[in-house]
């Protein structure tokens, strides 16, 4: 347990360093900057790149939604579900710490929104609560969608990955505008402490929202797929054989 939480840990850290950290430091950097292009590659690139590091530990999560999600489909153990969760939150909330503090090092600079994501006037399109709830539940229940897909029974082995962090990166392309992309509660919690004031208010919203997407998805997919397919996997477990 305690090799899987630090992994969850360090793949949770990994995402919210590199992804939100592409949106603060690079996204308008003057004449240079990466744009939402770019930062939804900088998301993508996280998750896939950590998947492979940790993935065969922990299962690579990296997401609340994702563990709550892969729970309601037979696979993830009871047992691993609070300390999963728990791990990512620390991880999600030490990232945010250290790019504070790389950020602040610019002399001038002013925090706006700290990547954070928000609805109505925090939506950086300026979308209603409605737009943003429907938003993130919907990317929620893909991408849980395509994570279950692509480590099942019968997907190709060992490439899970690759569809995954381009399903992520895919999702950035279609939501910055809407939310500024969440689908992850702990990547939301992060930011949030930090941007503060309204943005804390709205983070309900991102819990709410990708949590019941991804647990619709673990629900579908366990009725769609052959029992076996979903149980059978290098990354995760039954939970009703934990």
């Amino acid at each position: 347990m305690a090799r899987r939480v630090t992994a969850e840990l360090f793949g949770t850290f990994w995402l919210v360093f590199g992804g939100c950290g592409a949106a603060v430091l690079d996204a308008a950097f003057p004449e240079l900057g990466i744009g939402f292009l770019g930062v939804a590659f900088a998301f993508g690139l996280t998750v896939l790149t950590m998947a492979y590091a940790v993935g065969p530990i922990s299962g690579g999560h990296f997401n609340p939604a994702v563990t709550l999600g892969l729970w309601s489909a037979g696979r993830c153990a009871n047992k691993h579900v609070v300390p999963y969760i728990i791990a990512q939150l620390i991880g999600a909330i030490a990232a945010s710490a250290v790019l504070w503090l790389i950020a602040s090092g610019k002399q001038d600079w002013a925090p706006k929104g700290f990547a954070a994501n928000g609805y109505g006037d925090l939506s950086p399109g300026k979308y209603s609560l409605t737009a943003c709830l429907i938003c993130e539940l919907v990317m929620s229940f893909f991408f849980l969608y395509i994570i279950i897909g692509t480590t099942s029974k019968g997907a190709a082995s060992g490439f899970a990955g690759i569809p995954i962090g381009l399903a992520l990166t895919l999702i950035h392309l279609v939501s910055i505008p809407v939310t500024n992309t969440s689908v992850n509660p702990a990547r939301s919690t992060g930011p949030a402490l930090f941007a503060g004031g309204a943005y804390i208010d709205q983070l309900w919203l991102f819990w709410v929202a990708p949590i019941a997407g991804a647990m619709l998805a673990g629900a579908v997919a366990r009725w769609m797929y052959e029992p076996d397919t979903m149980v059978h996997t290098t990354v995760m477990e039954d939970r009703r054989t934990a």
